[in-house]
């Protein structure tokens, strides 16, 4: 029969110690380093982050309230939202620093979402887009540009706002040839039903 006699070692022991309080300082010192870097970090606009939501959430309730306001309208009134439609006539203009223009050169006046947006969006640093939507009579959905300023970033958000147009509102059949809005269904008052998208993002 066989028996092992052990020697306890003080001095393996010691260092066996030492190595273990070694470890557990290094760890506290990694753990503090990375909470430092964490916390440490700079958040950007454009930093996918609880103030890029923030932000996001800011151009939401603007646009809401822009669109909100042009969609008021009084007893037996159009509202601004609609006039702006039913005095398109289907040209894209895009924003020049000063005014907004077509192609053609040609000036966006009279227009209540130009004004709106000139008086917010551009003061505040706010690129925008504005669409116009609507179904064709073989049931596609169209979309139209009326105010261009190129593509939106991915922290952009898209309000949108249904103006019911009816046969009441339409004073000249070039309204349809202009703009591609025809009349849904000629057998009764209504037109139409126009989306208007507003698309806002951070430049």
């Amino acid at each position: 029969m066989c028996s092992n006699n052990s020697i306890y070692n003080l001095y393996k022991a010691e260092l066996g110690q030492m190595h273990t309080l070694e470890a557990l300082i290094s760890l506290v010192l990694i753990t503090g380093v990375v909470i430092f870097s964490v916390q440490a970090t700079s958040l950007t606009p454009l930093t996918s982050s609880t103030a890029n939501a923030h932000i996001e959430s800011q151009l939401q309730t603007m646009g809401q309230d822009i669109l909100t306001s042009l969609d008021y309208s009084p007893y037996g009134q159009k509202s601004e939202l609609k006039k702006d439609i039913l005095s398109w006539d289907g040209t894209c203009y895009n924003w020049n620093s000063e005014r907004y223009i077509s192609s053609t050169h040609k000036e966006l006046t009279n227009s209540s979402i130009a004004e709106i947006l000139n008086f917010v969006a551009v003061p505040r640093g706010m690129a925008h887009n504005v669409e116009m939507e609507w179904m064709n009579n073989d049931g596609t959905i169209i979309t139209m540009p009326y105010i261009y300023n190129g593509n939106p970033s991915d922290n952009a958000v898209t309000i949108s706002k249904r103006v019911l147009l009816s046969d009441q509102d339409i004073e000249s059949a070039a309204f349809a040839y202009n703009t591609g809005i025809w009349d849904a269904d000629p057998s009764t008052d209504f037109y139409n039903l126009v989306n208007v998208r507003l698309t806002l993002w951070r430049m």
